[in-house]
């Protein structure tokens, strides 16, 4: 059992020592609290076959739960659309905020592990952020990441992943996600 008094993630650990260095002198800023940080990461599963199965969604969720290390939340319609045979409050998908230390610790594990497992992966697209400093990235496969036993799923799901910053550039969060790792193609 780990002390949570004394374990500090390995990638918060790197970004206290090296990456707000790195940061400071490469943008040039006066005060530290300019430094970018990452202050969430939102992980979220859109179950389309829910709609014929709603127990699809309770799968997505408990499987999202194991990945994040958190419990998920099951998103639910807010109108009723009949083109899609979606009624009101019928449950559609799942998410989960991770902040703090699990938010550290699925990065590290996002970067080191998950994306390297994924078919024909030659990285992520550096073009990808908002124009506010936010990355947001989806997978195909929900089974890359190791806590998901294999033989158990029942259908493979996608999943998008968007990393919050408080940079307000893209070029400073670009930097940030560099420091980390991030294996930008361009």
């Amino acid at each position: 059992m780990l002390d949570t008094q004394t374990y500090t993630p390995r990638l918060k650990a790197h970004y206290q020592a090296n990456v707000r260095a790195a940061l400071k002198e490469e943008f040039g800023y006066k005060n530290d609290m300019q430094i970018p940080k990452l202050e969430k990461i939102v992980l979220n599963m859109g179950v389309g076959e829910a709609v014929k199965d709603t127990k699809k969604v309770k799968q997505a969720s408990e499987e999202l739960s194991l990945i994040a290390g958190q419990k998920a939340v099951i998103n639910k319609a807010k109108k009723s659309i009949a083109g899609f045979r979606v009624r009101e409050e019928m449950p559609l998908g799942t998410k989960v905020t991770l902040r703090g230390d699990r938010m550290y610790e699925f990065l590290d594990r996002l970067i080191t592990i998950a994306l390297p497992r994924v078919r024909d992966f030659r990285g992520v697209k550096g073009s990808s952020f908002d124009g506010r400093g936010n990355y947001a990235m989806g997978l195909k496969e929900h089974i890359v990441f190791p806590e998901i036993d294999f033989d158990k799923v029942d259908e493979v799901l996608g999943m998008d992943i968007i990393i919050c910053t408080t940079a307000p550039t893209d070029a400073e969060a670009k930097a940030l996600l560099k420091q980390f790792n991030m294996p930008f193609t361009s």
